[in-house]
């Protein structure tokens, strides 16, 4: 599923096509690919794309997340997908290529990901 929906990607500056899963708790998928803009800040990751389609059918924790693209080594969520990511668990985390697949944990990518911003002083 992660490699069909890459195909659909909306990359016209990069030229870089993503596509990714999520699987919620309770087995339900969704997918998502990478949507650029001209102003590259405003570009959405597969991941987060994927994320959003979850959470608007009601997901709330995620288990596991596929990333896909046609890359030489299995490419990793950037920065901002593994901190939306860690809002809604620790998910098992595939980076696959068309040769290769490995695993993580979103913790081993993201360690500490609320350490300090949502606690409350005493």
């Amino acid at each position: 599923m992660a490699w069909q929906v890459r195909e659909r990607a909306y990359a016209p500056y990069s030229r870089f096509q993503v596509g990714a899963v999520v699987v919620g708790k309770g087995g339900e998928v969704f997918a998502g690919c990478n949507v650029e803009n001209l102003s590259y800040g405003l570009t959405n990751c597969a991941e987060r794309v994927a994320v959003g389609a979850a959470v608007a059918a009601g997901v709330r924790e995620i288990v596991t997340v596929v990333v896909v693209a046609d890359t030489a080594t299995p490419i990793s969520p950037c920065g901002a997908c593994r901190q939306v990511l860690a809002e809604f668990g620790e998910p098992e985390i595939w980076l696959v290529n068309r040769e290769s697949r490995i695993s993580f944990r979103l913790s081993e990518l993201l360690p500490r990901a609320s350490a300090g911003i949502l606690e409350s002083p005493p």
